[in-house]
């Protein structure tokens, strides 16, 4: 380490091969292989060689989030179900918008990574045989998942952060992003460094910056999780998207949030069997009182009701193509349409649900047969839901008793949230996003396409992680950082830095930084969330570039110094905003409809219900249908600051999964030549 005064602040800097950001599974992964890929090699002290920066250990989503059994997709392992990976790509790019080439190597690697998470601990089941026996997942037509209870991803954190902790590699923590430094431009830019503050030792006059200088950047900070209102991310899982898009880094498939029912006291989705063993589901005033079974008015049957909310178990995210016809996505817009009324919905597991109207009372046997079949071989035919539901699952029980949450004595509520970005960086087979040396893994690479199967994630940022580690190590080498020919750029990024720094320190804008995010999120939350309309998404993009600008030149009210790093957040998180907006309004504009979890509402659209009502019109509420040529292109968006909208976007045709196949000998060439990572 050496040090750099700055104007008024000095800063530590560090040198290393390779600086990866993020320090949840996928991040923890790329340390693991990369460590292993330079010790094959013989390189000298590898572990001196890679340093992993955190905003905070127990933070993100990998670390904090999941659901009954948190499921991890992978190519099937089940004896008697035949899979290939080829089929496993398929399954990723059915619904359009994914590169088939990603798609492809996602399913190729896809074993060798869910072994490698065997081998570091995570305790995924297997039969007497050995055999990790699957089942199925929300958009999967084989048994390709499998999970280690509610807390997989958890595990997957753990145990790989305990690999890195035996190599010896570095882990800075408490480290928030403020800048991503990058030096030349056109095909010579790169993003050099990482600079941050350290959150721990910031006060009024010192900033405790930090810089991370490396040859190669691996960025794997999640998704933009606290950009939304209405959200099951775990609060500060902000991402460092707007800095992304500052450093020159192009998104794709940034409309493609997937939402979903999840508990909001604490944030978890109720997918799984929480849903499969039919809870009743109500809706109560704002104070709690006024209790109604509003489902009950808009299905004909007890059998139909019921057999709905069980299938939201496997069905999990809102999906408009799921609505017609009463089936289960029916769900989420009625428990939405409630909480547009300002009423409170709840899950309750001490109670089948309630009949209303002609309904008969609940019966098992009543349920179609999808249903009841599935709960018969469960054996979960107990006369409760939370007795079928600990029969059937405990561990889904015991995840809210540890958050102050007793199933068997009050309800659960919920409302619709934000789960997961689809989208993300554009990257290249091997990870590597549009600027080299830069690679983008996990939720912020955008691998996945309109729609994805359950768990595919995990086995995404696994993959990305393995993929960019194998490239770095034998083609960018394992040098160290040297950027001694540029210090006087190196030096004035960082002054840039320091005086926006100060310039936050010292402003005296209309809000608090607390505040700013709170206005960002409801305008997500309301304008770019699960009901999408063009002329709302149109007036929201108006008001975040005005917000954006109106923090550029005023900056923010801070009432204690910790608010600096607040205002950091949210200055860079008002410009993912923009950015995610841009692109909502584009692919609206396109006349995209509704796809993948989000519903874009229209007058002459197919009627939801006709009892689902237009608050405005009074009219029942119609959605768009989806323009499904637009399943042959992706949307990228790119920061221009000279752009009215601030972002430019345009289309791209998806890359094709590669169908040559060579004969093993020379393949094998190609392999010991290094012609693989050049093709």
């Amino acid at each position: 380490m050496k040090t750099k005064k700055i104007g008024n602040q000095t800063i530590n800097v560090y040198n290393y091969n390779t600086v990866i950001v993020g320090a949840g599974a996928a991040g923890m992964n790329c340390a693991v292989h990369l460590y292993e890929f330079m010790s094959q090699k013989a390189v000298a002290n590898p572990q001196e060689r890679i340093a992993v920066v955190t905003a905070g250990l127990g933070l993100g989503a990998s670390r904090m989030s999941g659901s009954d059994k948190q499921t991890y997709y992978k190519m099937g392992t089940s004896p008697d179900v035949p899979d290939s990976a080829e089929e496993f790509s398929k399954s990723l790019t059915a619904a359009g918008c994914c590169h088939g080439d990603l798609a492809l190597a996602e399913g190729i690697g896809s074993l060798r990574e869910f072994y490698h998470l065997v081998q570091v601990g995570v305790p995924f089941p297997h039969d007497p045989t050995g055999t990790y026996i699957g089942y199925k997942t929300d958009h999967d037509p084989y048994e390709r998942a499998t999970s280690a209870g509610p807390k997989t991803s958890r595990f997957m954190s753990g145990c790989l952060q305990g690999q890195v902790e035996r190599y010896g590699i570095k882990i800075f923590d408490n480290q928030e992003v403020a800048q991503l430094l990058t030096i030349s431009s056109g095909d010579s830019k790169r993003i050099a460094g990482v600079i941050t503050i350290d959150k721990k030792g910031v006060d009024k006059s010192n900033y405790a910056i930090n810089l991370f200088l490396g040859t190669n950047i691996v960025l794997a900070a999640g998704g933009p999780g606290e950009m939304y209102e209405t959200s099951v991310y775990p609060k500060g899982q902000l991402g460092i998207h707007g800095l992304a898009f500052e450093a020159g880094l192009i998104g794709e498939n940034l409309t493609e949030l997937q939402f979903g029912l999840a508990s909001i006291k604490f944030r978890w989705n109720v997918s799984g069997t929480y849903m499969q063993v039919i809870p009743r589901i109500f809706s109560t005033d704002a104070d709690g009182k006024d209790e109604q079974e509003f489902l009950t008015p808009f299905f004909p049957t007890m059998s139909k009701m019921a057999t709905n909310i069980f299938l939201k178990g496997y069905q999990w995210p809102f999906d408009p193509q799921r609505i017609e016809n009463l089936q289960s996505s029916l769900i989420d817009i009625l428990v939405f349409n409630e909480n547009q009324k300002g009423r409170r919905v709840f899950m309750d597991f001490l109670k089948n649900p309630v009949p209303g109207g002609s309904m008969k009372d609940f019966d098992l046997n009543d349920l179609e047969d999808e249903a009841l079949n599935y709960l018969k071989s469960t054996g979960a035919l107990q006369a409760t839901p939370i007795e079928r539901l600990a029969h059937m699952n405990p561990l889904a029980i015991d995840i809210y008793k540890e958050n102050g949450i007793d199933l068997y004595s009050e309800p659960l509520e919920i409302a619709v949230c934000v789960q997961h970005n689809n989208g993300g960086y554009a990257v290249n087979k091997w990870w590597q996003s549009n600027i080299p040396h830069t690679f983008i893994i996990g939720e912020m690479a955008g691998t996945h396409g309109v729609k994805r199967p359950g768990g595919s994630a995990l086995n995404a940022g696994q993959t990305g992680g393995l993929r960019a580690a194998e490239y770095i190590a034998n083609i960018y080498g394992s040098e160290v950082a040297d950027y001694s020919d540029s210090d006087a750029l190196i030096d004035e990024q960082l002054k840039i830095c320091v005086d926006k720094l100060n310039s936050i320190a010292a402003s005296t804008g209309t809000y608090t930084p607390a505040e700013t995010i709170k206005q960002i999120q409801h305008r997500m939350t309301t304008s770019g969330g699960h009901i999408r309309q063009i002329d709302n998404a149109q007036s929201a993009l108006a008001d975040a570039v005005k917000l954006y600008n109106d923090i550029q030149k005023n900056g923010f009210k801070l009432t204690d110094p910790a608010d600096l790093v607040t205002a950091v957040q949210a200055r860079h998180l008002s410009l993912a905003s923009a950015g995610y907006l841009r692109a909502i309004v584009a692919l609206l504009e396109q006349g995209s409809g509704s796809r993948g979890s989000h519903l874009v509402l229209a007058e002459d659209g197919i009627e939801i219900h006709p009892d689902v009502i237009d608050k405005t019109s009074g009219k029942p509420l119609k959605f768009k249908p989806e323009n499904k040529a637009l399943r042959d292109s992706i949307l990228r968006t790119e920061y221009d600051r000279s752009s009215p909208g601030l972002f430019r976007c345009e289309n791209i045709e998806p890359r094709p999964a590669p169908t040559d196949r060579k004969a093993f000998e020379p393949a094998w060439q190609d392999y010991r030549e290094g012609k693989i990572y050049k093709e």
